[in-house]
């Protein structure tokens, strides 16, 4: 099968390569997924690239990259149902603690994490449910429902604050984005209802002043060092801040005072890492709000296997639309 390989860290275009490997052979427990699309995500850059702190080598010889991918089941090892081959799926933590991952023709992995793709779901759709479309699901319903809630998105404009705003919107919250000036349109595209420049000098004011006055119960944060002062000036009492990131401050200040006072939530979400009862809550709502027509996709950025490099490169560069896939 082909393959797209790295063996050591470094620039996409000096370390990721092409190769011919082995078609995987499922083990008991495993389906042997064909790929469609491969879903790459700014985590599968920096693990290339060496970015992730305290990682000082390659935790395998030869990484095959990505965790998200859709594809259809073609062959399936002892325990698992055979009615499953044939069936259209998307892929969660391909290549998480495991060295071969969906940017490939051929990926086994255990059947649990090749998830049924409904039928009126494109599988470059089904790529993006990994990671960006689990990390919505997630932060804006981890605390169940959200119902005449007011929900802050921060960053509308990303992957994932924009499945966020559409999700937020289907559960029925009274939704308030943040993202840079050029996306204000388009989020607002997406359902929420006050859409502000995240660089605004009156940011929080503003913010306040469209929840008049009450705050924000529930904040979706991909930058949680950079903003926590912000949050805690416009945050609810007992709210939540959902986190998923903070790239820009990774050590971050606590403003404990008035956090305390507010008795602020933090609630910091590691996809790879979820339990079973939160991963299938979260799978249900995106299938759900995907049946009633409430989350749509933005034209995804398609690379062939031979452009992988490129296709990294388009997630580093950042400031895209749409996901970036590596189509099989």
């Amino acid at each position: 099968m082909k393959a797209v390989t790295w063996r050591a860290f470094g620039p996409a275009q000096d370390v990721l390569s092409v190769e011919d490997l082995p078609t995987p052979q499922p083990q008991a427990g495993e389906v042997l997924v064909k790929i469609a699309f491969s879903g790459v995500n700014p985590s599968d850059a920096k693990a290339r690239s060496g970015a992730r702190p305290g990682v000082t080598k390659p935790p395998f010889e030869m990484i095959v990259p990505h965790s998200d991918g859709a594809g259809v089941i073609e062959a399936v090892g002892e325990s698992v149902d055979p009615a499953r081959i044939g069936e259209r799926v998307w892929i969660w933590n391909g290549q998480w603690q495991r060295p071969l991952g969906t940017c490939a023709d051929y990926v086994a992995l255990p059947a649990a994490q090749a998830v049924t793709l409904p039928n009126h779901v494109s599988f470059e759709e089904g790529a993006v449910m990994g990671i960006p479309g689990l990390t919505a699901a997630h932060t804006v319903f981890g605390g169940d429902d959200v119902t005449g809630q007011t929900v802050l998105v921060s960053g509308g404009g990303g992957a994932v604050g924009y499945l966020a705003v559409q999700l937020a919107v289907w559960g029925g919250a009274h939704v308030i984005a943040t993202c840079g000036a050029r996306d204000v349109e388009r989020v607002k595209a997406a359902g929420a209802r006050h859409v502000f420049d995240y660089a605004s000098p009156t940011l929080a004011s503003d913010i306040l002043t469209a929840t008049g006055g009450a705050g924000v119960n529930r904040s979706v944060e991909v930058e949680l060092g950079a903003n926590l002062a912000l949050l805690a000036e416009v945050m609810a009492p007992l709210g939540t801040i959902a986190a998923y990131g903070s790239a820009k401050d990774m050590s971050p200040e606590l403003p404990f005072g008035p956090i305390l006072f507010k008795a602020l939530k933090i609630d910091i979400s590691l996809i790879y890492i979820l339990p079973k009862v939160a991963r299938d809550a979260a799978i249900a709502r995106l299938h759900a709000a995907l049946a009633d027509g409430a989350l749509s996709m933005e034209p995804p950025n398609v690379f062939g296997f031979e452009e992988a490099a490129a296709a990294h490169e388009c997630v580093e560069a950042g400031g895209r639309k749409g996901a970036v896939l590596v189509a099989f």
